[in-house]
């Protein structure tokens, strides 16, 4: 399972109204290689028509509804994506159980 919070739920939503979206945007994540890790975080938005119910793990929490392909769902499960907006930084952030290495910048992991 990968948990949305509720604040980044929130965050999404108003990334969809403020962009003037179809109410129907899917939240896709999912996991690409690249980075000095090894993967990285992809998420977007998406048609809800581009869900593939045979490849794609699809949930929806707080109002979003979320599309995983199963190939990254595989390294995503447990994880808990959430929304930080500090002084220092913003931006959405990912707490994987399944990491056992990141690189120094944060942007990119081993699992």
């Amino acid at each position: 399972m990968v948990t949305l919070t509720e604040k980044a739920a929130q965050e999404v939503q108003r990334i969809i109204t403020e962009q003037q979206m179809d109410n129907s945007m899917v939240l896709r994540i999912g996991v690409a290689a690249g980075g000095c890790s090894g993967f990285q975080y992809r998420l977007g938005l998406d048609q809800s028509e581009s869900i593939d119910d045979v490849k794609d793990h699809v949930v929806e929490q707080h109002g979003v509804k979320l599309a995983i392909d199963k190939k990254s769902f595989l390294y995503l499960d447990g994880t808990t994506i959430d929304f930080y907006d500090g002084i220092e930084k913003r931006g959405f952030s990912f707490e994987n159980p399944n990491v056992v290495k990141s690189c120094g910048c944060g942007s990119s992991f081993q699992a």
